[in-house]
């Protein structure tokens, strides 16, 4: 399995730069001033642990459920190769954005109706879309092969259409004679 952040670049789901920007830009809102600085230290000195982690931990005392904030520390636990420290970021995710959508906190009751899940345009639903795929993904490469796979069936569910694209990491699952898919 590639490593791939569910809240990287790479989803666009066709969508451009710009719309990706003016996303990231609502995740943003509300950010102080003091926070994106400290996100933007962490990013700049990723390569130094004891100063980004300094950094982040700035911006999460600031805005410790700030959804810019539990990002820049999951991308930062991913891309250090520390999944089960971005799990632990993706499941507070998941409950933040299940808050912000008015769902059910356990994921395994939210139902397709329940938000648009199909709109590339939503951006709430689409947050808990990829924070469920992030959750999914981790799942699997930390070998808990049956809930990531039920999370990735659940994304399916939520959206046919697979803006989030789950289906790969289905067909992962199904290639590696993991799952039962």
């Amino acid at each position: 399995m590639t490593q791939q952040s569910a809240f990287g670049s790479g989803e666009g789901g066709g969508k451009s730069a710009t719309d990706l920007l003016a996303a990231a830009a609502l995740f943003a809102e509300g950010l102080p001033a003091a926070a994106a600085e400290a996100l933007r230290m962490a990013a700049e000195s990723h390569a130094f642990d004891e100063i980004a982690e300094r950094h982040l931990a700035v911006a999460a005392q600031i805005m410790p459920d700030h959804a810019a904030v539990l990002i820049g520390q999951y991308r930062y636990y991913f891309y250090k190769g520390r999944l089960q420290e971005a799990l632990a970021v993706a499941c507070r995710c998941l409950v933040k954005a299940a808050r912000d959508n008015d769902l059910p906190s356990d994921w395994h009751q939210v139902q397709p109706h329940n938000a648009a899940f199909g709109s590339y345009d939503a951006v709430l639903p689409r947050f808990y879309m990829f924070t469920l795929k992030a959750y999914a993904y981790l799942q699997l490469r930390l070998g808990d092969y049956g809930e990531g796979q039920d999370a990735a069936v659940k994304l399916l569910a939520l959206d046919p259409t697979d803006k989030v694209n789950a289906r790969l990491l289905l067909d992962v699952v199904q290639r590696a004679g993991l799952g039962d898919v």
